[in-house]
């Protein structure tokens, strides 16, 4: 594939999703989903795969965390210039939305991979002066607004997208790749392509082309994170004759539409992020075969520069091949240790310019940073006080660094922060513990690498996959974890990490409390103050067996052998009764 300002000849692969997380520079993601985008397009540019990236661009991003004393969440809109990084493309389609004509524009950023492949991201945007005021808000803000807005904007990623890839020169598109169920109006847009026009039927010849060039990838076991809109409302968004068209397909069930539904039934092959997940993703949805691509994170990326540093001396050429990391066996354990001293102290003098207290670097230091949502369960160490004071005076001091967003709109997710801070007080002088606000991919990266143990504490089955994890153990950062997601895959107990309990269903709360203190009483704590060498033997491990293998570069590898190149051979997803 070549790619001339924008323009692209050859055959490619276009990758869907709702946000793309590059950098913290281009606010156009929330958490999880858009790392993930943003790695999986790294690797790609890595290999070398003819790979185009399209999602929104968010004119206000998602948000800005501020925490007021008590740790009660506010939400500030994110200002930043889209000319400051992005490049406007003179391109543009249409779209009708709610019966208006709706222009769409295009901006670009290319990704330079490792071998100086470059891989296109394309960002649609509907903030013109010609577009209806309303229209113009579409593209403004990540996740904001009513289901109606919502359907707007997913409108445009999935209608908008096909025929902007079009008019940009690819014209050679043979898989598009919907990451989540947000882009699945696309298989629509590919349809009416194919048959040339809406109002003619499609015959299934038609369908079974449009489902050999699509594949769907769901993030989410948790039922409310499936976009669902009511049969009304997408007549009212999209038209009577895009919700007819839907409903002669038998994708309006029960008079409504279910987006990952919608992109299932027109794909040859859904992946689930885990292998767990896979099993909670078939029971889910039955009509469909479901297999499993278990999730990674560009080692590249979240490498911290000492630890990068210790790869590129002891294993040169690990950015192009990451399964060489199998060989950090073979790192000293004290080189290892004193590259991630040098990593602890860049989060130790972020946590004293933000909250001003000052960690001790010889304490073991835990890292608990994701979404603050119930199930996430993130303040489940603190759950306890007393026996949490117990066994640091039994067995050695700890420190914690906590981080995370709530969505504006979940009032549950956002009563945890004020949670955490109010145990924080009551654990003052003897368990430091602090929130740094304004969870991001830079203070990401210091937390995963600078921490000593990351933790994980879900709510089975609820963790799809959980990546925060994988970019810790490429830092050689252990994890305690409960069972759940990619976790199941990863560990392997007193030798990459522990686990909270077993493969047990889930127990509640208070047992799983008791389990990680028993964990971190009876396993961790003695391990780092009393045998630094084993604990390093652990943070060699975590490299060798979890980095080498939970990275983006196999999982884009896998993508491509067993989803893209296999599109011609396998016409359906869908379970033939």
């Amino acid at each position: 594939m070549t790619v001339t300002d924008g323009a692209t000849t050859g055959r490619s692969i276009a990758y869907f999703s709702m946000e793309i997380a590059i950098d913290d520079d281009v606010p156009s993601f929330s958490g999880g989903l858009g790392v993930l985008a943003g790695d999986f397009l790294r690797s790609a540019a890595d290999l070398g795969l003819p790979v185009v990236g399209v999602t929104l661009l968010y004119h206000d991003g998602y948000f800005r965390q501020r925490l007021d004393d008590e740790g009660h969440q506010r939400e500030l809109v994110v200002r930043w210039s889209p000319e400051d990084r992005l490049r406007l493309l003179p391109q543009q389609v249409e779209v009708t939305i709610y019966g208006r004509t709706v222009k769409v524009a295009v901006w670009q950023l290319d990704l330079i991979g490792a071998g100086g492949h470059q891989v296109p991201v394309y960002f649609l945007d509907t903030r013109l002066v010609d577009n209806d005021p309303a229209d113009q808000l579409i593209t403004d803000q990540l996740y904001s607004g009513d289901l109606a807005h919502r359907l707007c904007q997913e409108g445009v990623l999935g209608l908008a997208g096909p025929p902007m890839l079009t008019a940009l020169g690819h014209r050679a598109v043979e898989t598009f790749h919907m990451n989540e169920g947000h882009s699945s109006l696309l298989t629509l847009a590919l349809l009416d392509s194919q048959i040339g026009n809406l109002l003619d039927g499609p015959r299934p010849s038609d369908i079974d082309a449009v489902r050999s060039r699509c594949v769907f990838t769901t993030h989410t076991p948790v039922p409310a994170g499936h976009d669902r809109f009511p049969e009304q409302l997408v007549r009212d968004v999209l038209g009577a004759e895009m919700a007819d068209r839907l409903a002669e397909l038998g994708c309006l069930p029960d008079g409504e539409l279910n987006m990952t539904v919608l992109g299932m039934t027109f794909s040859h092959f859904v992946n689930a992020v885990a292998r767990r997940h896979q099993e909670v993703s078939q029971e889910m949805f039955p009509q469909f075969h479901v297999t499993s691509i278990t999730n990674g994170v560009h080692a590249g990326r979240w490498a911290a520069p000492s630890i990068r540093r210790l790869f590129d001396d002891h294993l040169p050429g690990w950015r192009r091949d990451n399964s060489s990391l199998r060989y950090a066996s073979t790192i000293p354990l004290d080189e290892l240790r004193q590259a991630h001293a040098e990593a602890k102290e860049a989060l130790l003098e972020t946590v004293a310019a933000r909250a001003r207290v000052h960690f001790d670097p010889a304490v073991l230091t835990i890292g608990v940073a994701r979404r603050a949502t119930p199930y996430k369960r993130f303040d489940l160490l603190l759950s306890d006080p007393e026996r949490l004071l117990y066994l640091v005076k039994a067995v050695g001091p700890i420190q914690v660094v906590y981080a995370g967003k709530a969505h504006p709109d979940d009032a549950l997710g956002k009563e945890m922060i004020p949670r955490v801070l109010k145990a924080a007080e009551e654990l003052a002088g003897a368990v430091p513990v602090v929130y740094l606000e304004n969870y991001s991919l830079d203070l990401g990266g210091l937390l995963t690498a600078g921490s000593d143990v990351w933790l994980n504490t879900p709510t089975k089955p609820y963790e799809a996959s959980g990546t925060s994890g994988m970019k810790a153990a490429v830092n050689g950062v252990p994890s305690l974890s409960i069972l759940d997601g990619w976790w199941i895959e990863g560990h392997v107990e007193d030798v990459t990490g522990w686990a909270i309990g077993d493969h047990e269903p889930e127990t509640g709360d208070a047992h799983d409390a008791q389990l990680l203190y028993d964990a971190l009483e009876r396993k961790i704590l003695p391990l780092y103050y009393r045998d630094p060498n084993a604990f390093a033997a652990i943070m060699r491990h975590a490299i060798s067996l979890n980095g080498s293998f939970f990275n983006t570069e196999r999982m884009v590898r896998e993508y491509d052998q067993r989803a893209y190149r296999a599109g011609r051979q396998w016409p359906s997803a869908l379970r033939v009764p």
